[in-house]
């Protein structure tokens, strides 16, 4: 059988990459800062899927309560390799990591507690199927934290303004850029059957010719969410899980 090709894209893509173990990234804080550890994470199965080089998933391994299972799954074999690989080497040992398709998740239905997607649906061929996938494999009760770019705002102007100059936007070269707004994913979130119960949005921007962007930390305000380019989604499946 020949390799899919866009699995070979990110393959090549990861392996110039270093791994980030630290959590840090503007997604990662803020779920961090909506994550309730006793209600996400005690005891709990939890999945992150378009875990990359596996640094959120090795947060989320060493939080106290712990979590009872976590199952980290990437698109990439050479992103599961290298994470597995870190985090052997820093002692983790508390997840299992998996090469697999957010548009086709290899569980069952209502399988986690809690559910993470981080800038991962952004670059899928099918964004809404990913999101209803998410909300498949999630348990009645459960939540999803979802983290994807909002191009409402000076970032979504730049984008159009290279396709109007015939050039291709890419997020640091990634293969596949869908052009995601907030409201739009919200929409994706409801029709997946799924109750929104947080949405934030942090990070506005100034972009000038030449340099990079430079990021406005007093823009971050609530009225101006719906414009910020970091958007975070918490939504809850309905029911209760009758799962001990």
């Amino acid at each position: 059988m020949n390799p899919d090709p866009g699995s070979l894209a990110y393959d090549a893509w990861y392996g110039s990459m270093g791994v980030n173990m630290t959590a840090e990234d503007p997604w990662h804080l803020l779920i961090r800062r909506e994550l309730d550890l006793a209600r996400d994470l005690t005891d709990k199965r939890i999945l992150e899927i378009g875990c990359g080089r596996g640094g959120f998933a090795c947060w989320l391994a060493t939080r106290s309560p712990t979590p009872r299972e976590i199952v980290a799954v990437d698109y990439s074999g050479v992103a599961v390799d290298s994470a597995r690989a870190h985090a052997e080497a820093a002692g983790i040992n508390k997840v299992t990591w998996q090469t697999g398709d957010i548009q086709a998740i290899d569980h069952a239905d209502a399988t986690f507690d809690t559910v993470f997607s981080c800038e991962t649906i952004e670059h899928v061929p099918d964004p809404p199927k990913a999101v209803r996938e998410l909300g498949r494999v999630l348990k009645p009760g459960g939540r999803l934290f979802l983290t994807t770019p909002n191009y409402l705002g000076p970032m979504g102007l730049y984008r159009a303004y290279l396709r109007l100059r015939g050039r291709r936007f890419t997020e640091i070269g990634q293969p596949i850029n869908q052009f995601t707004f907030l409201p739009r994913t919200l929409s994706w979130i409801l029709r997946a059957g799924l109750r929104p119960e947080i949405i934030r949005g942090e990070g506005h921007y100034l972009l000038a010719p030449g340099s990079e962007p430079r990021r406005l930390r007093w823009l971050d305000l609530e009225l101006l969410k719906w414009l910020a380019l970091h958007a975070l989604i918490v939504a809850r499946k309905p029911g209760n899980s009758r799962s001990p």
